[in-house]
């Protein structure tokens, strides 16, 4: 009996590792797939403010372009739109999609609060779909990605970050 329980742990045990080093491999050949996808921007499809579809297609070539998932809810995602309103002049230069799969009411009611709705640059997005998180694999709030002029990729950042050092990735850039 104790021989057969042993047996039955054993195997479990292995069974156990099998399923763990197959789930770690599939995440890490995920990860390699999102990255070789959004190298460059991939093709996309969301709502603007106005119920109007908003594409890759929209997006003005030679202008970096910086991403933006965000909540609404969300205590980070507040400072960060606090921070770029108060750094608006020195976003002018680039092109600053934010995404949310929220409400479109939700999402203009953000953008009216940062008063960040009415300049040309910016653009409040809904992912009705909920696509960008799988597509460019943002599992975290605030999630930013970064596209230099070309719309290659320059980074891409899990959290909150300061605009100092946005305009320091993307202007190392420009020297490039």
């Amino acid at each position: 009996m104790k021989k057969s329980l042993g047996i039955i742990l054993l195997l479990l045990f292995f069974g156990v590792c099998i399923f763990l080093g197959y789930s770690i491999i599939s995440k890490i050949n995920y990860k390699k797939e999102v990255q070789k996808h959004i190298k460059t921007i991939p093709e996309f499809s969301f709502l603007n403010s106005e119920g109007q579809p908003f594409t890759h297609k929209n997006l003005k070539k030679g202008i970096p372009v910086i991403f933006i998932y965000f909540n609404t809810e969300c205590e980070y995602c507040h400072e960060e739109a606090s921070m770029i309103e108060q750094y608006r002049d020195r976003f002018k230069d680039f092109q600053l999609l934010f995404i949310s799969f929220e409400k479109p009411e939700k999402i203009r009611k953000f953008s009216q609060h940062y008063k960040l709705d009415h300049y040309d640059h910016v653009h409040f997005l809904f992912d009705s779909q909920a696509a960008f998180a799988s597509a460019f694999d943002a599992q975290s709030l605030p999630c930013i990605i970064l596209y230099d002029k070309n719309h290659n990729l320059i980074d891409k950042i899990k959290g909150q970050v300061k605009p100092e050092n946005l305009f320091k990735k993307l202007n190392n850039q420009k020297s490039l």
